[in-house]
């Protein structure tokens, strides 16, 4: 606003009082869900987790392995190189160019990383998808991810854990993006011959030709509060059958109640859980937890209850609760 307060005594106040110090752009987060600001580093402690409303924010893929595996410690696999751009496709902008601007902001080749370690003391391998880049689309290279990460893990007698984050096949590969679809599921299946658990973590968005292929035919699926999972969009869905659809549509509660997902686990206690079931499927002992953090038991606030029985392992490394191994055992049957 062009007024003497802007253009007089503004000016004339800082130049009494001095320039101020600048302060940080990233010192708060908004949560998407209840609009409350965050302390970031209070969000950061919280594993991007919102106090206010236990909302689940986006996580880095670095964070997100540091918190699954046990310790935080990990070792990363190089993927297998594919063609770069097969189709020289070009829209706006070339294809090429898209990869080579979004290697350079994300520091990766492509949109699936693969990593090992322990979780509960079980060898796990994981292909983790980093949504970043390019929204965790799956073409070629995340393809060849999937069938690496079920080769380690066949090799090294671990299981396999699949985080998909994912709008679905990346449309710049056009065919050769949606035949990944039957090579993922051949992987995975090479993984079940040889007698090895396969567990699906499903986070925000697990959608598309990813959701339609190597994402649900886990031995369990696991997901994150709130988590959008789906293959079509809903209005797609809605113009499609002409009817009005639930509000929480396709969300990992709602897929919880319709029996297409076994648990869902708050984001702090996924080592835990994770490892109990891993335990079992593996017949091995359950180990401690090795954050030492207490679990929390995620509730439904439309009916107040449960939405699902999760580990609980205090510090001194106290037994999970009964009722917990009780949930973790009904997934492990109903995988077998």
């Amino acid at each position: 606003m062009n007024n003497w307060l802007n253009n007089f005594i503004r000016p004339k106040i800082r130049s009494l009082v001095g320039t101020q110090k600048d302060v940080p752009d990233n010192l708060w987060d908004k949560c998407p869900s209840c609009d409350n600001m965050v302390f970031h580093r209070e969000l950061t402690e919280n594993d991007f987790v919102c106090h206010h409303c236990d909302f689940h924010m986006a996580i880095s893929a670095e964070d997100r392995l540091a918190l699954m595996f046990d310790g935080g410690k990990y070792s990363r696999h190089k993927n297998k190189s594919v063609p770069a751009d097969p189709l020289k496709f070009k829209d706006r902008k070339k294809y090429a160019d898209r990869l080579k601007d979004t290697r350079a902001k994300t520091n990766e080749d492509d949109a699936i990383i693969i990593a090992s370690g322990k979780i509960g003391g079980n060898p796990v391998v994981i292909a983790l998808f980093n949504f970043k880049f390019m929204g965790g689309s799956m073409g070629a290279a995340v393809g060849e991810g999937i069938v690496t990460a079920a080769e380690i893990a066949v090799k090294t007698k671990s299981a396999l854990i699949a985080v998909p984050a994912s709008g679905g096949a990346r449309m710049q590969e056009g065919a050769i993006s949606l035949m990944q679809m039957p090579r993922t599921i051949i992987a995975v299946n090479r993984v079940k011959k040889a007698r090895l658990p396969y567990i699906v973590l499903l986070t925000n968005p697990t959608t598309g030709g990813v959701s339609a292929s190597f994402a649900m035919v886990g031995d369990i699926h696991i997901a994150e509060p709130g988590a959008t999972i789906g293959f079509a969009g809903k209005r797609v869905i809605q113009e499609t059958i002409r009817e009005e659809l639930p509000d929480d549509f396709q969300t990992a509660e709602y897929l919880l109640e319709h029996g297409m997902v076994d648990m869902v686990v708050p984001r702090a206690e996924l080592n835990a859980v994770i490892g109990q079931a891993l335990s079992l499927l593996m017949n091995t002992k359950i180990a401690d937890n090795p954050k030492g953090k207490k679990s929390k038991t995620t509730k439904n606030t439309e009916n107040g209850k449960s939405v699902v029985s999760v580990a609980s392992v205090s510090s001194s490394g106290e037994k999970m609760e009964a009722v917990n191994e009780d949930a973790a055992r009904s997934a492990v049957k109903k995988s077998a």
